[in-house]
């Protein structure tokens, strides 16, 4: 049983004589992996509209695509760094600005990701275990999710993978030479991933360093000397573009998202620890203290934090983020505790083993279990699609180990029952997940209960006597063990949905988490409420939001229903189409912009994504003032500059040739532009008119982290400019879904001249 699992160590076959059926299961694999990413992404969605926005404003200028501008003249850049981005700004560049131009990139680097697992996993546990490994990793929900949008992870764990590959290539070197050349490319392929999640991409590097010093055959101060080098290539692969931003000598965009403009603080701060252990910050990242009355979940860091469930140990396992990544996680550490324990046994009886084989345990053990904990006791803000990082970690695991528990039936001794116990352990757990939702393919938790019977019989029945079984019923296995993700997987993609801000796979709240208890009640929040009270009910705990609140207590008008958006309800005094407004937010509650709250958890038909993050065009309302705009000041440089953060300019951005920027970055929190760069841009002519909110309600949360800078900008344009009369665009008041969540409304048209 506790024989090392490895084909990578036997001599290699004449080309000639080589198995083909391999190679062409591999493709097969891939070409699944590609059509799950691919179906329909270019039915209309477009993705995170934010990143989106950002990748058609990179292709202006070299300044913007090097820094990752959100806006077309460089005012602030998106709030991560820009390496994710760089193949959607290129592809738009080539091909134009449209949905699924963005979401190619995400695919191709998706498919590669499955190729290079293959390539890792046989470099270290054999064709077999590869095989199974690229199956398992395609057929991730959460992977699937992620790869049909255009958020930073899908190319973060391709990354992460090409870093495992180059290791693994370093640790199964024969001469010094080769080994330190490939350790030193594990350390820059991370070093690229901090430069497209930053310190994310880090949580790996001490399993790496501890596998390498376990799993090579180096003498010792060489292992030193390798690691050194390797830390040095990862700081200069990991910091360049932040001291190029730092130092360079012409204009350059404010970071989103950081306090000060400076990559450094993005780092450290709202991308950084605060992620880790809470914190407040400008930017969508800082964690907002609730007012008296709203309570938000222990640890849980805010209402970030509860998009991903309860901060906890636990978490990988919840409501919010089990059914993206947990399938296999029982099985995965069950594989790893036997193992550890084999392990120990070797080194009690003092039996030799594979360095390489021990390095590559090392490295997905610990990449498996340091991140999960990462994830499950973060206090800042966690998205369960984060989880996407674990999938490369739990499909190699999980293979190898199927792999060694199926080489145990023909041992001597207990270990034959490791098999059984796998496909039981994962039979019981698919079955509470799918139970959570049962309306949500109920029926494959029955179908897997039966197949895991099936199979634990076959396998006992072929260990005494009755052989011909043995493989058939490791086949129903393997199906018992995937058929749910599967399903999941396909399902997600069949849908075609927009995923927007927060992708998630699986039943429509199955990735939003919700706040207190993991999930959302019938009305959208947990019985139908926010925490300690809020929507329905009249007005937001305390009539405030967050940091004292929007003016005139509540929301704006005095809560809602009956007169929830600004201006003191819908307009004309009752919702869009007449008569009493539903109760309770998303489920039957108030329209928002893009059609719904985080779209019933995860965006697409059921919700149409996070408010702002799921708009495919313009509507007439704002494309009448942007012709005003361009028609009144056509010399202007800035056509139109929308104050209320991504969620009000995006579409602006996507829908039109024109040049509009977003003021305050993502959240319209950021300090960009600020007041002294207004004056200077429309005494020089270069700014006109400027789409904003009215009464302090520019953009963010007044009086919270980073309502400072909102209000200033607010109070500038009051002061400043004059507000347009709607009749001179045929203008008349915008509804709900074309004015941005409360966050950051852009309703009134200023002219600054």
């Amino acid at each position: 049983m506790t024989a090392a699992i490895t084909e990578a160590g036997s001599p290699a076959a004449p080309e000639d004589r080589r198995p083909r059926w391999p190679a062409w299961a591999l493709a097969a694999i891939c070409v699944v992996a590609g059509a799950l990413y691919a179906w329909k992404i270019g039915a209309g969605q477009i993705g995170n509209a934010y990143y989106t926005a950002a990748a058609k404003s990179m292709t202006a200028s070299f300044s913007n695509f090097l820094f990752g501008s959100f806006d077309p003249i460089g005012v602030v850049t998106v709030d991560k760094p820009p390496m994710a981005l760089w193949p959607q700004a290129l592809a738009v560049a080539v091909f134009g600005a449209h949905g699924w131009v963005v979401l190619l990139p995400q695919v191709i680097e998706g498919v590669a990701a499955v190729f290079l697992l293959h390539r890792t996993v046989r470099l270290w546990a054999g064709e077999k275990a590869a095989l199974l490994a690229a199956g398992i990793f395609a057929l991730t929900p959460i992977t699937v999710a992620i790869n049909r949008d255009n958020n930073p992870d899908t190319l973060l764990v391709l990354l992460l993978v090409a870093a495992a590959y180059a290791f693994t290539r370093s640790v199964r070197a024969e001469s010094s030479a080769p080994r330190t050349r490939w350790l030193l490319w594990c350390a820059f392929f991370i070093g690229c991933g901090f430069l497209t999640k930053m310190l994310q991409a880090w949580i790996i590097v001490p399993g790496v360093a501890l596998a390498y010093l376990v799993g090579t055959t180096a003498p010792w101060k060489r292992r030193v000397l390798d690691l050194l080098a390797a830390a040095g290539v990862l700081i200069a692969s990991s910091f360049w573009w932040v001291a190029l931003h730092a130092w360079w000598p012409g204009e350059k965009p404010y970071v989103g998202g950081s306090t000060d403009g400076s990559a450094w603080d993005l780092i450290i701060g709202y991308n950084g620890l605060s992620r880790v252990f809470g914190g407040e910050g400008p930017g969508p990242g800082g964690n907002f203290q609730p007012p008296s009355g709203m309570e938000f979940p222990a640890g849980g860091g805010g209402p970030g934090a509860g998009f991903g469930g309860q901060s906890g140990i636990t978490r990988m396992f919840d409501d919010a983020v089990g059914g993206q990544i947990s399938w296999l996680l029982p099985l995965s550490l069950l594989v790893l505790v036997v193992v550890a324990v084999a392990g120990v046994l070797k080194l009690r009886a003092k039996v030799s083993s594979d360095p390489a084989e021990r390095a590559g345990w090392f490295l997905w053990g610990s990449w498996l279990v340091v991140t999960a904990l990462v994830f499950s006791l973060a206090q800042g803000i966690f998205h369960p699609y984060y989880t996407t990082m674990l999938a490369p970690a739990v499909a190699a695991i999980s293979a190898a180990g199927l792999v060694r528990f199926w080489r145990a039936q023909s041992a001597a001794g207990l270990g034959w029952v490791l098999l059984p116990l796998a496909v039981a352990i994962t039979a019981v757990w698919t079955f509470i997940v799918v139970s959570r939702t049962p309306a949500w393919h109920g029926w494959t938790r029955w179908a897997v209960v039966v197949l895991a019977v099936v199979a634990i019989g076959g396998v006992a029945a072929a260990k005494f006597g009755v052989s011909a079984l043995g493989r058939p019923a490791l086949v129903v296995g393997l199906v018992a063990v995937l058929l749910t993700p599967a399903v999941w997987s396909t399902a997600t993609a069949a849908e075609a949905n927009n995923n927007g801000v927060i992708p998630a796979a699986g039943p429509a709240d199955g990735g939003f988490g919700g706040f207190p208890g993991g999930s959302r009640g019938p009305d959208g929040f947990p019985g139908g409420q926010l925490p300690g009270g809020g929507f329905p009910g009249g007005q937001n705990p305390g009539g405030q939001l967050p940091g004292g609140g929007l003016p005139g207590g509540g929301l704006p008008g005095g809560g809602l229903p009956g007169g929830g958006v600004p201006g003191g309800g819908f307009p004309g005094g009752t919702p869009p189409t007449g008569g009493a407004q539903p109760p309770g937010l998303p489920g039957g509650g108030v329209p928002m912009p893009g059609g719904g709250f985080p779209g019933d958890g995860r965006g697409g038909p059921r919700g149409g994504g996070m408010p702002g993050f799921g708009v495919t065009e313009l509507s007439a309302e704002q494309r009448r003032v942007l012709d005003y705009a361009k028609r009144i000041s056509p010399d202007a440089e800035i056509t139109l500059a929308v104050n209320g953060g991504s969620m009000a300019a995006s579409a602006f951005i996507i829908g039109s040739d024109e040049t509009v920027i977003g003021m305050g970055g993502f959240s319209g929190m950021d300090n960009a532009p600020n007041t002294t760069q207004l004056d200077q841009w429309t005494t020089s002519g270069r700014l006109r008119f400027i789409l904003s909110g009215s009464g302090g309600r520019g953009g963010g949360f007044p009086g919270g982290p980073g309502g400072g800078a909102t209000q200033q900008r607010q109070q500038w344009i009051e002061q400043n400019c004059a507000k347009v009369d709607q009749a001179a665009y045929g203008g008349s008041t915008m509804t709900t879904q074309e004015q941005p969540w409360p966050m950051g409304q852009a309703q009134t048209l200023y002219d600054c001249k």
